[in-house]
């Protein structure tokens, strides 16, 4: 990944340096090595490390515990489709479960 590849991934996902620099766990000053591709007018190649980081979060994954666990991904919004946009029914609780109770014992057959 060369600088302005890595730029134009920040860029892309609409990150701060800061923003970048959280979600790669390093500090904002790397992320402005790495872009600018020296430190001190020494050259600085992203790690391999860093770069699949970058992938990920592409991808939308968040944190990774290891094997058999679940990964967390953050949420896409622009991407619900109507079977996710419905809601299932939550159960009703206190008040409403009574109300419901006798509603049921209403409608059976005597």
């Amino acid at each position: 990944m060369e600088p302005s590849d890595f730029r134009k991934w920040r860029k892309s996902l609409k990150l701060s340096q800061k923003e970048a620099a959280h979600a790669l766990g390093l500090k904002r000053r790397m992320i402005q090595y790495y872009e600018k591709g020296e430190r001190d007018g020494d050259k600085v190649d992203i790690p391999l490390s860093v770069r699949l980081a970058c992938f990920a979060i592409v991808e939308g994954v968040e944190d990774y515990h290891g094997p058999n666990r679940k990964i967390k991904r953050r949420e896409e919004k622009a991407k619900v489709d109507d079977a996710d946009a419905i809601e299932p029914e939550k159960p009703p609780k206190g008040k409403e479960k009574k109300k419901e109770r006798e509603k049921e014992r209403a409608a059976e057959p005597a």
